[in-house]
């Protein structure tokens, strides 16, 4: 087990450090950079004279090949300073500590509804099996899973926001908020996460029921099952206690996966509510060529996604006894 891990770590540290090479040159060759960018947003008409703009390119760094910027990032990095936002002059990690909060509002709160809808859906389409209203239950999930996001996100604004006035359009707090008393400004908050809450769990929804449907399918055709009825247990706890047992654990390995997602945000569904998450703070230094800031959260979900790999690994060695980790 200690080799294992020692050897994945040493893979994931390799796989790291090639991502955000390729990164790291990829944003410093797109066209324009941050000083033009950041210059033609706070004052288009206003031009900088070449001795500014050299002497703020050696305070970004920018006037340094990308290579050795490159290796000047990693020094910074390893003493846990992922450097100064261009655009916002702040620190990087204070700007990630400020994003972290509302994205998780929104993937956490969806995680928890699909586990918490997807079980019952799954194991109930697997008892109801060929019947009409299971078949209903699986259209239904499939045109969910079909239906796009971003398209879902711009109908409920239509109709819950703009025609019947019920939540608001966008962002995370209204104007007043401070002025709120702590139970309104909870309310305040619900009313404007519901939305995008809604885009991030359907799709997620659709997935995972139709994933515990397939694997129950799968699972009660096996000869246990059988077995287990032939002692004339109750279809119940044949589902429940024999087949869902054996389903849970792929369903745990989804768990590991799903890191990289609970702090990455969606950049789509964040820039349609204005949500002020990680994705919309990835966009926006994306389009502000804000350097430091896009190399910090490539990190960030680098690391989450290796993470991620490997805790899968490991749930899926705990749920299964039979599976043990070698140490070769």
């Amino acid at each position: 087990m200690f080799s294992y891990l020692v050897r994945r770590l040493f893979i994931g540290l390799i796989t790291l450090l090639l991502i955000t090479f390729i990164i790291f040159g990829l944003i410093r060759n797109m066209p324009g950079s941050p000083i033009s960018v950041n210059m033609a947003m706070i004052d288009p008409g206003k031009e900088l004279n070449p001795a500014d703009i050299e002497r703020m390119r050696k305070a970004y760094g920018l006037d340094k090949p990308w290579p050795e910027a490159y290796v000047l990032w990693v020094e910074n990095v390893c003493r846990l300073d992922l450097g100064r936002s261009i655009s916002r002059k702040q620190p990087v990690t204070r700007l990630i500590y400020e994003r972290i909060g509302p994205t998780l509002i929104l993937s956490i709160t969806s995680l928890f509804l699909t586990y918490l809808l997807a079980i019952p859906f799954g194991l109930y389409s697997s008892a109801r099996q060929g019947k009409l209203d299971e078949r209903t239950m699986g259209t239904i999930l499939y045109m969910l899973y079909s239906f796009p996001s971003f398209v879902a996100a711009l109908f409920l604004q239509i109709y819950f926001a703009n025609k019947l006035g019920w939540l608001p359009l966008y962002g995370m707090k209204s104007d007043n908020y401070t002025s709120m008393s702590s139970s309104q400004q909870v309310w305040d908050i619900f009313q404007h996460a519901l939305m995008p809450v809604i885009c991030y769990t359907y799709g997620s929804l659709a997935y995972y029921s139709r994933f515990i449907r397939a694997n129950m399918h799968e699972v009660l055709r096996q000869d246990y099952i059988r077995t287990a009825r032939a002692k004339g247990l109750g279809p119940i706890n044949v589902l429940v206690k024999h087949a869902f047992r054996n389903t849970f654990i792929p369903l745990v390995t989804l768990i590991g996966l799903t890191l990289p997602s609970l702090l990455g945000g969606s950049v789509i569904i964040e820039r349609i509510f204005s949500w002020p998450g990680m994705g919309q703070l990835y966009f926006e230094s994306i389009l502000e060529r804000d350097y430091p800031t896009i190399m910090g959260l490539t990190l960030m979900f680098s690391i989450l996604t290796l993470a991620g790999q490997l805790l899968a690994d490991i749930f899926y060695a705990l749920a299964d006894p039979r599976v043990k980790i070698s140490d070769h």
